[in-house]
């Protein structure tokens, strides 16, 4: 029911358009359930004065309602989702006179980190927010993908590794509101919830200051050691961050599958250059052989085909150099 309870603006629009939607299909709805039983108490077995009309196949009147009212229904509801899905565009920036704030998101198994870059702290699995005050989310995972929802602020986005989701949030009242994963993933997905914390901007404040005092510091190191699952995990505060931790976080799939491709091509150039020395070998032993005359012409046959597979495997790996030293360019 917290939907229906909602403390921020995208929470009021999403609680509005839910009802709209509700009462636009109750309109259809309810006359059923109400000609249904009023049709099976008229029709009963017992009332003789009911008309019975066996061979009775077609109204006009019942067309025209059964087909029309639906029609407008939908003809309604699809230019609400029309004008709604523009409206609550996760992606786009809510309107305000007041500086928003950034939050960095990065879904982790199984806990929440936030980032502040701003302020340059982080904590994890607690978020605070001054009230009045939009927040930008910029959201991602460490590996499986979740879903960033904080049910009474508004709209929830997946988090997945290797990209970055956005999301546009605002509270409006003083409180403590609960974040949750709406997405499964895995044995400690049900503990992977947060408080997030609407604070008064002087309230706001003390709790940045509260953070960095602490003596935790989020390095390289310090992520490395977060990134092992772990359930229910504490509300732990950091109270400094390394610059571009959430960019190097997004990247991280890209740069170890472009590590994995490089190490590949390596491995095939060296297979090539050990194949290419034993082809040598087997042509020297041919030349040394001293064949008869008889064999010469096979020989030589041989010999040439093995020249023409070493300038292929030549041409293959300079190919694969290129194609290497092309993507760790880029």
């Amino acid at each position: 029911m917290t939907l229906l309870d909602p403390k921020g603006q995208i929470g009021i629009e999403n609680k509005n358009l839910i009802l709209t939607a509700t009462w636009l299909m109750l309109i259809v709805v309810i006359p059923v359930i109400l000609m249904t039983l009023w049709f099976a108490w008229k029709y009963r077995a017992s009332n003789k004065s009911a008309r019975y009309e066996p061979n009775w196949s077609h109204s006009t009147a019942i067309e025209v309602v059964v087909w029309l009212v639906p029609i407008i229904i939908i003809a309604i509801l699809a230019r609400i989702t029309w004008v709604s899905t523009h409206e609550l565009d996760p992606y786009k920036p809510l309107e305000s006179d007041v500086k928003p704030i950034t939050v960095e998101v990065v879904a982790l198994n199984y806990k929440w980190l936030f980032i502040y870059p701003e302020q340059g702290i982080a904590s994890i699995n607690e978020l605070a927010v001054p009230v009045d005050v939009p927040v930008n989310f910029k959201i991602t995972s460490e590996s499986i993908m979740n879903s960033f929802f904080i049910p009474q602020l508004g709209s929830q986005v997946y988090s997945m590794a290797g990209m970055e989701t956005k999301l546009h949030l605002i509270a409006n009242h003083v409180g403590a509101y609960d974040g949750i994963s709406a997405n499964y993933s895995g044995g400690g997905f049900s503990g992977m919830r947060f408080k997030t914390l609407a604070m008064t901007d002087g309230d706001f404040q003390q709790w940045v200051t509260k953070v960095r005092e602490s003596k935790k510091v989020l390095d390289k190191n310090a992520y490395a050691s977060l990134v092992p699952m772990s359930e229910n995990a504490p509300v732990t505060y950091y109270s400094s961050v390394d610059a571009n931790m959430f960019q190097s976080i997004v990247h991280a799939p890209m740069a170890s599958g472009m590590a994995q491709q490089h190490e590949g091509h390596e491995n095939h150039g060296a297979m090539d250059m050990k194949g290419a020395d034993m082809k040598m070998e087997m042509k020297m032993d041919t030349k040394g052989a001293g064949t008869d005359a008889a064999t010469a012409p096979a020989a030589a046959a041989n010999v040439q085909g093995q020249s023409m597979t070493m300038a292929m495997d030549a041409g293959a790996h300079a190919m694969h150099a290129g194609t290497a030293a092309h993507a760790h360019k880029e």
